[in-house]
């Protein structure tokens, strides 16, 4: 079951950082490895914010030629796979070259037609073109590099799991990305997800930020009496809210 579209614009307003604090909170998960990219990714369209959508997924693989003798079959399956999901949607798609990535599935050309069918971005662990032209249309997009041609690259397995960036993703996990990285998450934590971002956000607005934030002419001893109590309310809270130890 999806969540609702209103959660997911609320969820688009928060940065992914804010979204992991609240996702570590509540998870059973090792915080430490499990949901988020353990390897650098790079957002090619910064302006366009945080994206969120369920994961449709694809392999490919633009090296190798004998994919293009069956290119018009799979391109049509493939699409009507992509069409079947009701959106928002997020192309996670792992190039099977990697590391040595020598083509682009991503240009002008097929972002728009994803855009079409309700996909609002990408992230890929190969490479992307014509950058400005998916920019022009609102096609976000978290590669590993830009690349000039498009080599063989069409889908070649799809509605699998994958893996991008040392995270296994699956088909219709939940994804928060923007700059920083992307969070995949688990199916059950995403009910209670976008009340436990906006708390740990409200907890630290109500503390530690103000406590920092107000230093200016104190001297050393009475910020650090500030700040020491401000951690203090922000683990309370916390606790109360979570349980556990609740230590900032």
């Amino acid at each position: 079951m999806m969540l609702p579209h209103s959660t997911i614009l609320q969820l688009k307003r928060w940065n992914t950082p804010t979204i992991y604090n609240g996702w570590e909170q509540l998870t059973k998960h090792d915080r430490t490895k499990d949901g988020f990219n353990l390897e650098p990714t790079t957002d090619y369209m910064p302006e366009l914010g945080p994206m969120v959508g369920y994961a449709v997924t694809v392999r490919i693989e633009p090296s190798n030629p004998i994919h293009a003798e069956r290119k018009g079959d799979f391109v049509e399956e493939y699409r009507e796979y992509i069409a079947s999901i009701p959106g928002p949607k997020i192309v996670v798609v792992q190039d099977l070259d990697h590391p040595n990535i020598v083509g682009s599935y991503w240009g002008e050309v097929n972002s728009s037609i994803h855009k079409a069918l309700g996909c609002v971005g990408t992230i890929t662990d190969g490479a992307i073109r014509d950058v400005d032209e998916m920019m022009n249309a609102g096609f976000k997009a978290l590669a590993r590099r830009l690349c000039v041609g498009h080599a063989y690259s069409v889908p070649v397995e799809w509605n699998c799991d994958v893996e991008v960036y040392g995270r296994s993703i699956q088909p219709g996990q939940l994804i928060h990305a923007d700059k920083h990285g992307f969070l995949a998450i688990p199916k059950e934590d995403e009910e209670s997800l976008l009340e436990a971002s906006v708390f740990m956000d409200q907890n630290e607005c109500n503390t530690l930020i103000p406590a920092a934030s107000s230093s200016c002419g104190k001297p050393a001893s009475e910020i650090l009496n500030d700040i020491n109590k401000a951690a203090k309310a922000f683990g309370e809270a916390v606790k109360d809210r979570f349980g556990g130890e609740g230590e900032w």
